[in-house]
Order: structure tokens, then sequence, then C-alpha cells
């Protein structure tokens, strides 16, 4: 029997045998630093418990991918960032006192609700603030 086996175990399947094996161990090798790399990308406080976990062989690497942070640290900063940007538009226009539709700054009265939202300068016809006193454009005094 063991002459029947290194009959069969050539020096070439013995190569082809030590090239898969080493094959197998690179990609373990590549897993765990892929785990290490995204995780610390993703914004992870603890990539590196999740580097030791992914050198369990397979069960690590697949508990990171089931596990991990659905976006990166950078996309969600660029998300916080255009949230802020249209928030800062909208405040530009402003919302209707009675309905709560948004009203642009220019609108004398609510399109859905026909509430006067601004007052008009009398000469030159201008929406203006609530607030204001005198007309921006025109200098005219309101009362």
């Amino acid at each position: 029997m063991p002459s029947l086996i290194q009959e069969l175990l050539s020096p070439q399947l013995m190569m082809a045998i030590y090239c898969f094996i080493g094959f197998i161990v690179a990609l373990y090798v590549l897993s765990v630093l892929y785990v290490f790399i995204d995780a610390y990308r993703r914004g992870s406080s603890f990539f590196w418990a999740w580097g030791l976990l992914s050198l369990i062989p397979f069960l690590g690497l697949i508990a990171y991918l089931a596990l991990r942070p659905h976006s990166y640290r950078s996309d969600r900063e660029e998300q916080e960032l255009d949230m802020a940007l249209r928030e800062r538009q909208l405040a530009q226009y402003g919302t209707c006192p009675n309905c709560g539709s948004p009203i642009e700054k220019d609108f004398v009265v609510c399109p859905v609700c026909n509430t006067q939202v601004r007052n008009v300068c009398p000469s030159c016809k201008r929406p203006l603030d609530a607030h204001w006193k005198v007309c921006p454009y025109c200098r005219t005094h309101i009362q």
C-alpha cells in the first residue's frame, strides 16, 4: 500500500498540491488583511477586533461580512454634508405658518391655503418680511 501511494504521489502531483495549499494560505492572509483595512475604512472603532475575529478561518470573514457597517465613513460624511446643504437650502424658502407647505422667499401668499405669508411694499410691490419697517428695495417706510 505505501508503494502504491508513493507511485501516485509523483513530483508533479506533489507540486500541484503544494501550490494549492499555498494558494489557500495566501487567500486566508489576504482575507485577514481585507477585514483589517475594510473595517478601518468603514470607520469601525474596533477594527482591530474585527481583524482578530477574522483570524478564525472562514467564520471570521463570514461574520464580518454579515455584521460590518453598510457604508464607508467618507460616504457617511458626504451624506451628512449633503443633508446639511439641503436643510440650508430649504431654510432659505420657509414654510407656511398655516398649513406647513414649503414656500419660496418671494411668495406673498401660500399657494396651497391662500394665507398671506409676507407683506407687499406699497410703492415697488416687492414681497417684504413681516418684521421689516422699511422696504430694502425702494426705502419706503412700512406701517
